[in-house]
């Protein structure tokens, strides 16, 4: 049977860990009185014998006299304790408890001590409880609304609907109605009252940790005042305030994607033709039209809100629910070792405390349902509980390679096929790396062709599925120590990858790519030529292109998706809104800089025919070609640092300025050695050293300050931060030094060092191996301190932005 205490870590909310009863504190306390009666027993059984079986009798006799009838309303009146109520300074707070010993304890002040510490978790419980629920109340007050606003801006859309079909206009399928634009310049000008609450935290959260959060989930709605944007950004592209109906109202779309990017730049433009002679409004005023389509939009993302509010009120219900019990067990633990019946007497005060007794959660969470189903399922519950409710995985993605949907028993399927390739994959490279030193393919004086052909894509998947093993430990780890790496990333829960999972594609995907391997060279060996064996690779190369972009609902289709999505996202950064997912992939892609020059030579040669002739030197030769490939070292840097411009064009801070200045540095370092491969003088290699340490410098302070929040000299942990999820502090000590050390491994585009007869395109491979895991041992830290940031501020639900806000009429 599993112990209460690993259910109620395994079920309760990651970020609320803090707020929730601490019952390991009270189950320490509690060891500490049977310890103290066990010595206490022991002490006066020494001294006094003959007294004990007095004491003994003269106890049982009062115990059978306390059990008469007449005794027991007077005992049950006052108890072993007494539970006193009183009110706190403010009212946010509610009621306080404070818990008086009646009846002497084998330890009376030990006894004390534990109930005072009951007494704060109660308390505790009861004011976070208090707090989220006003929230989400207020959340939900304000959804209404939003409702009730998108309601009535759909009539008045079918209304205008109907009366151009009776008036027998030709209307178009994405007619639109109009309204009037608000003459007030400030609403054009100030962003949402939210998004200025999530900018207040952040700003509150830098100020006070000193660390900075990548995350787009930044805080909770009202935690913070209203504040203003910079003048060079104050004018938000992306809202509108139209009059419609006797109200003002102001429209905010977020520019998520290229499109409605485009569409509001578009409607600046020409709203500004239009407008060029006055900056005021006339008698008239301007038009806006309210189309079908940002309805759609605004729907979208009420929904979206709804399913987050809903959401919420579940992670308060398991709060209510896991304390509860909490509670009961602890004070059951409490009477076994005392002998005491305190469990009565306490749990009523427990029952009839504000987060047991108030149900205004319940109905809201009600109330959510009914106009989910309404509005959003067509009146079916089933539909709508599939949002709301989402199940957890039940379908196995990876069986085998040909999958549909199979039900899953325990995983272990995929665990006996992880272990079935992992032997395969072991067996094949211990045959290549055999035939490989017998053919002597990786000596200085080995088969150029091969090494100038085969070896990229050997180099390619090797860094790619390295990468991919490094990230399903990193989930095994952030699962083991309870970082909340779906919420972060905003996974699917029934559709996100387990680490299984990943370990499966990894082994699977290894063995057959060095199983190619091993045929392409045992038909090299046998003397089978070039012309003839050459497309094997390519093919290779072309079937995982064709299994990544597959329709068909096999192989983990939504992940894959879902990837490339992801990859769109990056290369059209100043397009699309950066959330963490994306920034934390293109992140990956700079430490996958080798295998993307490795990628784009391989598709040169195919692509270009050359494999047909072995011209393997045509792409370098080539200017074009050439340049391209010098481009592709820059492009990861690039695109996180459009990444970065974006995220200050949304949020306004200058620290993601800072953050873009890292890897313009790493651009300059990248620019540096690819001159000096071009021309190697002492003057090149000058400045390859000083652009090198510099980036180096600036990499270093943002990966200890920032991405992992370490370095804090006022830490209770010196010179890491107060709360750490691993246990042992040499771990952050370990990770800190090998950090440093790997981000030295530019150093051998200055000393050249060949590991003795290896050929240096495998010393090439060696370094770049190194960095990925470098990049590996970052990610964990890297979300380590993410979750730890959200635990700090109880963010555990995303705040989804609103598309409608009231303007007042005097503004």
């Amino acid at each position: 049977m599993v112990k209460f205490s690993k259910q109620f870590e395994g079920q309760l909310v990651p970020e609320w860990k803090e707020a929730f009863v601490d019952y390991w504190q009270l189950k320490k306390d509690l060891k500490k009185i049977p310890i103290l009666n066990t010595d206490n027993n022991a002490t006066n059984k020494n001294k006094n014998k003959n007294k004990n079986k007095d004491s003994c009798f003269t106890n049982d006799l009062i115990s059978s006299i306390r059990k008469l009838p007449f005794f027991g309303p007077q005992r049950r009146e006052h108890g072993v304790i007494q539970v006193h109520t009183k009110l706190a300074q403010t009212l946010s707070k509610g009621d306080l408890y404070e818990t008086e010993v009646l009846e002497q304890f084998a330890d009376t002040e030990a006894a004390a001590e534990f109930f005072a510490l009951l007494d704060l978790q109660l308390n505790k419980v009861n004011k976070f409880f208090r707090t989220k629920e006003k929230e989400f109340v207020e959340r939900g007050e304000s959804l209404k609304k939003q409702m009730e606003i998108l309601i009535e801006l759909k009539a008045a859309l079918k209304q205008h609907h109907d009366i151009g079909t009776s008036s027998g206009q030709n209307l178009k399928e994405d007619e639109s109605i109009s309204g009037i634009i608000s003459c007030d310049e400030e609403s054009t000008k100030d962003r949402t009252e939210q998004e200025q609450d999530i900018e207040n935290s952040i700003d509150e959260v830098n100020k006070n940790d000193g660390q900075l959060t990548d995350s787009p989930r930044s805080s909770e709605l009202g935690k913070s005042t209203s504040i203003k944007r910079e003048d060079s950004k104050s004018k938000s592209l992306s809202e509108r305030v139209i009059n419609i109906q006797g109200k003002s109202l102001k429209i905010h779309i977020p520019l998520t994607n290229p499109t409605r990017t485009f569409s509001a730049i578009s409607y600046l433009l020409r709203d500004d033709m239009i407008n060029q002679s006055s900056k005021k409004c006339g008698t008239d005023g301007r038009k806006l039209h309210i189309n079908r389509t940002k309805l759609k939009h605004a729907e979208k993302m009420i929904r979206g809100a709804f399913i987050e509010l809903y959401k919420g009120l579940g992670f308060l219900k398991t709060y209510r629910n896991l304390n509860m019990l909490a509670f009961v067990k602890i004070l059951k633990k409490f009477d076994k070792v005392t002998n005491k019946q305190v469990l009565p007497i306490y749990l009523r005060v427990v029952e009839s405390s504000y987060f047991n007794s108030s149900d205004k959660a319940l109905k809201l969470a009600d109330d959510v349902e009914k106009i989910f189903i309404k509005h959003f399922a067509e009146d079916d519950k089933k539909k709508a509980m599939k949002y709301l409710k989402p199940a957890q995985k039940k379908e196995s993605h990876a069986v085998t390679f040909f999958i549909g949907e199979f039900k899953k028993k325990e995983s272990h399927a995929v665990t006996f096929f992880m272990g079935l390739f992992t032997g395969c994959f072991l067996a094949l490279f211990v045959g290549y790396v055999i035939m490989a030193h017998i053919t002597g393919m990786y000596k200085p004086q080995s088969d150029t062709i091969y090494m100038e052909t085969i070896y990229p894509i050997l180099s390619m998947f090797s860094l790619m599925f390295l990468h991919f093993f490094l990230y399903g430990c990193n989930i095994f780890m952030w699962r083991k120590t309870r970082v909340n790496y779906s919420f972060i990333f905003e996974l699917a829960q029934t559709k996100e990858l387990k680490y299984r999972d990943v370990f499966l594609i990894c082994t699977a995907s290894m063995s057959a790519v060095v199983g190619v391997l091993v045929l392409h060279l045992t038909l090299v060996a046998k003397g089978y030529s070039y012309n003839q064996t050459q497309a094997i690779p390519g093919l290779l190369l072309l079937v995982f292109i064709m299994l990544l972009v597959c329709p068909f609902n096999i192989i983990y289709k939504s992940s894959r998706y879902r990837f490339i999505c992801v990859i769109r996202n990056i290369i059209l950064s100043p397009l699309y809104k950066v959330v963490m997912l994306d920034f934390f992939m293109a992140d990956q892609l700079c430490s996958q800089v080798p295998m993307l020059r490795n990628l784009e030579y391989v598709a040169c040669y195919y692509i270009t025919g050359s494999y047909k002739t072995q011209d393997y030197g045509y792409c370098m030769r080539t200017k074009y070609y050439r340049d391209l490939a010098y481009a592709v070292s820059f492009l990861p840097y690039y695109w996180r640092a459009m990444q970065c411009a974006r995220r200050w064009f949304d949020e306004g801070h200058k620290s993601h300025l800072v953050n873009l200045g890292k890897y313009v540095s790493a651009m300059l370092a990248a620019g540096a050695k690819v001159a000096y491969e071009k021309e190697k003088n002492i003057g090149w290699l000058c400045l390859v050293v000083v652009m090198s340490s510099a980036a180096t410098v600036y990499q270093l302070y943002w990966d200890f300050v920032k991405d992992w929040g370490l370095l804090q000299c006022h830490s209770k942990n010196p010179w890491l931060r107060n709360e750490l999820m691993l246990r042992r502090k040499i771990y952050y000590y370990f990770s800190m030094g090998l950090n440093l050390v790997l981000r030295l491994a530019w150093l051998q585009t200055v000393l050249h060092y060949n590991f003795g007869s290896v050929d240096y395109r495998v010393t090439g491979l060696f370094l770049a191996a190194l960095e990925v895991i470098r990049r590996g041992q970052w990610n964990f830290y890297r979300l380590e301190n993410e979750h730890l940031n959200n635990a700090g501020k109880f963010r555990a639900v995303k705040t989804v932005p609103l598309p409608f806000h009231e303007v007042d009429e005097q503004d």
